[in-house]
């Protein structure tokens, strides 16, 4: 476990370990959750489908392409539990495919009209 206080800033860094210096990551969801387990219920979303959803994330510019550093808030929205789990969705991509997730970024998906 790591400890920190409602409102103190989280840092973290994800990467890949991996002899390839060609390979890209991106993270495309990351979920609080007061549970081990992810379920839809309780959760507090950070990130969805590369969206920053979550007012005070921030990335942070990493010397490596394998890597990805990026900070929040901690937990505003799910005060009440003890503890909290986070749970994130890394992508991996080969470096400069600009048709790859890693490159489009946010993808904001368009809900269907439901009168057809």
């Amino acid at each position: 476990p790591y400890y920190v206080r409602i409102n103190q800033d989280l840092f973290l860094e994800a990467s890949l370990h991996s002899p390839d210096p060609l390979l890209k990551l991106f993270l495309r969801t990351c979920v609080a959750s007061p549970t081990r387990h992810f379920s839809p219920t309780g959760i507090y979303t950070i990130v969805k489908d590369g969206c920053v959803k979550d007012p005070t994330y921030a990335t942070f510019h990493s010397p490596h392409r394998h890597s990805i550093r990026f900070k929040f808030n901690a937990f505003q929205a799910v005060q009440s539990n003890p503890a909290v789990y986070l749970q994130c969705e890394l992508v991996v991509c080969r470096a400069f495919d600009y048709s790859s997730t890693c490159y489009q970024g946010c993808v904001k998906r368009s809900k269907r009209d439901a009168s057809s």
